[in-house]
């Protein structure tokens, strides 16, 4: 692949120090008062997810195993269910992506939150009653899917316009704060609800989603993009050209799709908990929360002091850091070891996170940010639901510890291989 073209303009890479701008302190982004706001959304709309993600995984784990199912086929119907929220994000996506671009970015996200409340409430009804199977489990995680295709793109896009540009690597970091503290109480507090009721969990998602709803009407600053002229087909190929023209942001996406799409193993802790590690639904609950711990203090550091130089070295090797961590735990018989390779895990892929979303915002034009968020959310979505489904695949035919080794070894070998393809990825420098 060619490493630029003249259009798309990449990182520089300088040959002697140059002076680096001041960076606005924290106390300037919470003046704020839009941004606080959509930060709340972001708590509790990824507190939620990640409550509402545990239980169904749960659920349709010991669903399996109670209708005599082995613990690969078991794992293999988890993994299921990240394809079937991943399904409509990839059909969905330039859709998405052109309407965060069209419409008012807020009223999508509402809509996006009203199809995520249906989805938890047919949930909680089913478990009630007593009528879940895992059909209609299959069923309401393509729905979920289809209101995911539409959040992602509105959602990334919303956020750079309630910030000065500025201020935005720190934003950045602030989002990924929000997400990863949310990732952490939510998979502990997912694992003391499921082991009360799969129900209990899914009420407490239906609360926090209308709280994040709420959030987002408090957001004064409108949400209208502004429109670029064509038909809505040539704006979805135009978004798709941007992205392929800059190969900074293409080998940084790509990086990211194929090191957890490999390397992914949440759809993998229900059977290391239950059958490998004999911990439980609560022990399940501290697995889901190791990788957010590890993210969160890495964020935390982040959001204090912001990368300012090598960032594409920094993306590198935090995905080969993360590849590392992943095989760890593959071979980990001891709780406190498999959680520290997981918060390991979670720290290195925070990075490399951080990395991506800095570099794809900051030279992402906002009128095109809703189609190029729509292209990444189809990365970012086959590399967790349909790594999860790669998970359980691979699973089916190695074993849990065997697909865990598997991935990691594949995310080791994706960043050597990246860094040959994308060397502009490799030399890039500076976050700004």
């Amino acid at each position: 692949m060619a490493e630029t073209t003249p259009d798309a303009p990449a990182l520089p890479v300088p040959s002697a120090p140059v002076p680096s701008a001041p960076v606005p302190s924290a106390r300037a982004l919470l003046r704020e008062r839009d941004y606080l706001a959509f930060w709340i959304c972001r708590w509790t709309g990824g507190f939620a997810g990640q409550i509402q993600s545990v239980a169904m995984g749960w659920q349709m784990y010991g669903l399996a195993r109670a209708a005599g199912k082995t613990v690969d086929e078991s794992a293999f119907l988890v993994g299921m269910l990240g394809l079937a929220s991943f399904v409509p994000v990839f059909l969905l996506a330039l859709i998405a992506g052109e309407a965060a671009d069209r419409y008012d970015r807020k009223k999508v996200l509402l809509c996006c939150f009203a199809g995520e409340i249906a989805t938890v409430l047919t949930l909680a009804l089913a478990s009630w009653q007593g009528w879940i199977s895992p059909s209609i489990m299959m069923g309401v995680a393509f729905l979920f899917g289809c209101a995911r295709a539409f959040f992602a793109p509105a959602n990334t896009a919303l956020g750079p316009m309630l910030v000065p540009r500025e201020l935005l690597p720190r934003a950045i970091a602030w989002n990924s704060l929000a997400w990863q503290t949310a990732s952490i109480i939510g998979p502990a507090a997912a694992g003391f609800l499921v082991a009360q009721s799969t129900t209990a969990a899914y009420l407490t998602t239906f609360g926090l989603y209308v709280v994040s709803g709420s959030a987002v009407l408090a957001i004064r600053k409108s949400g209208q993009p502004q429109v670029s002229p064509g038909s809505r087909w040539q704006l979805m190929k135009e978004g798709l050209s941007y992205v392929w023209n800059q190969k900074i942001v293409f080998g940084a996406i790509s990086l990211d799709l194929f090191a957890v799409l490999l390397g992914g193993v949440t759809s993998l802790l229900p059977s290391f908990a239950r059958d490998i590690l004999h911990i439980g639904a609560q022990g399940f609950g501290v697995l889901r929360s190791g990788p957010a711990i590890g993210a969160t203090v890495v964020a935390l550091l982040l959001a204090a002091r912001p990368i300012r130089r090598h960032a594409g070295l920094f993306m590198l090797g935090g995905v080969g850091l993360y590849g590392l961590a992943t095989c760890v735990f593959a071979q980990s018989r001891i709780l406190w070891v498999s959680v520290a390779a997981l918060a390991v895990l979670g720290g290195a892929d925070m990075l490399s996170v951080y990395v991506r979303q800095t570099l794809v915002q900051l030279v992402t034009p906002d009128p095109m940010r809703g189609r190029v968020a729509a292209v990444s959310s189809v990365f970012i979505g086959a590399s967790n639901e349909f790594g999860e489904f790669e998970s359980g695949v691979v699973a089916r035919f190695l074993g849990p510890v065997g697909a865990a080794l598997f991935g990691g070894v594949g995310a080791l070998v994706v960043v050597a291989a990246w860094s040959g393809l994308f060397p502009a990825l490799r030399k890039a420098d500076r976050l700004e």
